[in-house]
């Protein structure tokens, strides 16, 4: 029993994780047909109610890629010959004529622009100097600049996608960039094609927001939070003269403003008390207010998004704002200390001071005397003017840039600001400062982004792929089932009995991991099924041979397994080392065929090495004499 005890607790345990791993699936198909089933008022309550855990299941689900679950693939293309056009300081007959012929071309054939824009001034004569930069500047230089300006274009609108996709809501989204101006965006689940074509397509709004004065926020806040207690009538009149939440002791970290909500107390050492006080305070249980800094913003935690989101729109809380009056959500989260991510929640106003439209540069550098990150903002005549009174009328308060509605930063005002040209502190990083400078440049010189592939994967054709590849799934089981008995009998059985956990493994490292089942994919799956008994056909060989030697059945057991590892390691490693070509090099289908077989080679050699000679040593321990046909 020794012998073998640790393979049997380490098979018993690979069991275990992977069905842990597969069990938030299952337990996503139960909330989702709970749901399905349901309707009206039932629907919206059983939403409320197992938000929390639907939301954990989902993301610890195993995925569906979009040719399974059905949905939208978009390629856009970022229009880098109206860039170039944009960029030029002065345009005659001879660029205009370049222009004309590289869009030409482009539309024709696929053709690197920037090289081909600049071979075209060469062939004429022309540097590039009296277009763009400055005199001096040599034509690599210029190429390079242009090179720069590309990336960041296209940086630019993968950024105003994704930040679109995000309040779209898209369950696992797939955003990635392809060559050198296209952009693959996959939406598994979206149905309404035109509201996405209208999504991607529109113009990137960028906006400087004042936010609103702290008092008013937390009143506000408290306004909202004792209406849905009951301590107030649709009309704001108080029911209630309850103390306010928001005069709680200050906070300076999101995780203690439930505490301090409470009063000093802390709510989550007691259910009780957590129960409680999200009965007194069913919003501030959810929207936790910044009160030390006193910023007038709220943080709520990710998973509570949706949740306040349905809230705030609704038609009886919107009656409570001010006129003036608009909630928006920070573009990305924050990490606390425990790993807990939270949404910042900034009360601004509705009419923006200013718009994205009068940048005309923004640059991401770090200040030379203490080497923070830094962006740098310029704007025309026009926005600088507007900017100086802006600024001028509100030193030290804060104002919020924001693209499409979320909030990317919200820096202070520090003094007056002439010129149009701003200085903009307090990044964490050299990427955040990135990041504002995309942002900031969504309003200067866009690039347009056209859609020029389309396809709709509608959910009964997605249903008819996962129907399909089971039914193929099921059949090559079968067929490698009976083949393996009939032909090896016990020794067959033995093996087949290995490859439902070889099944079970690979599902469940990719629910682990993550990672996208595809079509594709569940070929890889079928593909493995004949690769883990092609290792169990070696070994069974093997043992044959060495029984018709003259060996003892342990004997040969031992010799089988031994001999025909290095045969099954190379067959293995070989076809492991294809995959990894395929995945790196590869893109979509191709990768998601990739990983299922890269998965499960590794299950295949475990299940057919280490399952089997498990159950051969404890036959052949209790007595038993295996068939090997």
């Amino acid at each position: 029993m020794k012998n073998y005890l640790t393979r049997f607790l380490l098979v018993v345990a690979s069991t275990a994780l992977a069905i842990v791993f597969l069990y938030p699936t299952y337990q996503d198909w139960t909330y989702r047909s709970q749901l399905t089933s349901l309707t009206g008022t039932d629907s919206a309550a059983y939403l409320d109610k197992n938000q929390d855990a639907m939301l954990e299941a989902r993301l610890k689900r195993a995925k569906l890629g979009l040719d399974l679950q059905g949905g939208m693939r978009v390629v856009l293309e970022v229009d880098i010959i109206q860039l170039l056009d944009d960029l030029a300081k002065n345009k005659d007959d001879n660029f205009r004529a370049i222009i004309t012929e590289l869009r030409k071309e482009s539309s024709e054939n696929e053709v690197a622009i920037l090289p081909t824009f600049a071979q075209k001034f060469q062939q004429r004569g022309i540097r590039l100097s009296r277009y763009y930069g400055t005199l001096r500047d040599e034509d690599d230089r210029l190429v390079a600049f242009l090179e720069n300006e590309s990336e960041k274009a296209i940086d630019r609108a993968i950024e105003i996608v994704r930040n679109r996709v995000d309040q779209y809501r898209v369950s696992e989204p797939n955003i990635q960039k392809q060559g050198g101006r296209r952009i693959i965006v996959e939406l598994p689940g979206v149905k309404d094609e035109n509201e996405v074509r209208q999504l991607l397509r529109g113009t990137a709004k960028l906006e400087f927001r004042l936010l609103r004065d702290p008092q008013i926020s937390y009143r506000v806040m408290e306004t909202i939070n004792k209406y849905l207690a009951g301590k107030l009538d649709s009309t704001g009149a108080a029911h209630d003269t309850a103390a306010s939440a928001a005069a709680a002791p200050k906070s300076a970290k999101p995780t203690d403003a439930l505490t301090e909500l409470t009063g000093g107390q802390t709510a989550s050492a007691d259910t009780t008390d957590e129960e409680r006080f999200a009965r007194e305070n069913p919003f501030f249980a959810y929207v936790r207010p910044e009160t030390r800094s006193g910023t007038g913003e709220g943080y709520v935690v990710s998973k509570d998004r949706d949740r306040v989101l349905r809230l705030l729109a609704r038609p009886d809380i919107q009656r409570l704002l001010p006129p003036d009056f608009e909630f928006l959500w920070s573009a990305k989260t924050i990490k606390d200390n425990d790993g807990s991510e939270y949404f910042t929640v900034f009360p601004v106003k509705k009419i923006p001071e200013l718009t994205g439209g009068v940048v005309t540069d923004a640059r991401a550098s770090t200040d030379p005397e203490d080497s923070r990150p830094i962006v740098n903002m310029e704007m025309n005549s026009d926005g600088a003017r507007e900017w100086a009174r802006i600024t001028g009328a509100n030193i030290n308060k804060r104002i919020a840039i924001s693209l499409d509605n979320a909030v990317f930063s919200a820096p202070v005002v520090q003094n007056k600001i002439m010129g149009g040209r701003s200085r903009i502190t307090g990044m964490d990083s050299p990427a955040e400062a990135r990041l504002l400078e995309i942002v900031l440049k969504a309003g200067a010189l866009p690039a347009p982004v056209a859609i020029i592939e389309q396809r709709t994967v509608g959910p009964s054709l997605g249903e008819d792929s996962i129907r399909s590849g089971l039914s193929a799934t099921f059949y090559a089981f079968l067929f490698t089932v009976l083949f393996m008995v009939l032909y090896y009998r016990t020794a067959g059985f033995v093996a087949d009995f290995a490859l439902v956990f070889n099944i079970l493994f690979i599902l469940g490292v990719m629910a682990g991991f993550q990672a996208t089942l595809t079509l594709p994919g569940i070929a890889g799956i079928v593909l493995t099924i004949g690769l883990a008994v092609d290792a169990n056909v070696l070994i069974n060989e093997r043992i044959r041979e060495e029984l018709e030697g003259g060996k003892t059945l342990r004997a040969a057991v031992d010799a089988g397994y031994t001999k025909a590892f290095t045969a099954i390691l190379d067959s293995n490693v070989t076809t492991l080392l294809t995959g990894i070509v395929l995945y790196q090099f590869g893109s979509g289908p191709i990768q998601g065929f990739a990983l299922t077989l890269m998965i499960g080679i590794a299950a295949s050699m475990f299940s057919a090495i280490v399952i089997t000679r498990l159950i051969f040593d404890i036959m052949i321990d209790r007595g038993h004499q295996p068939n090997l046909g």
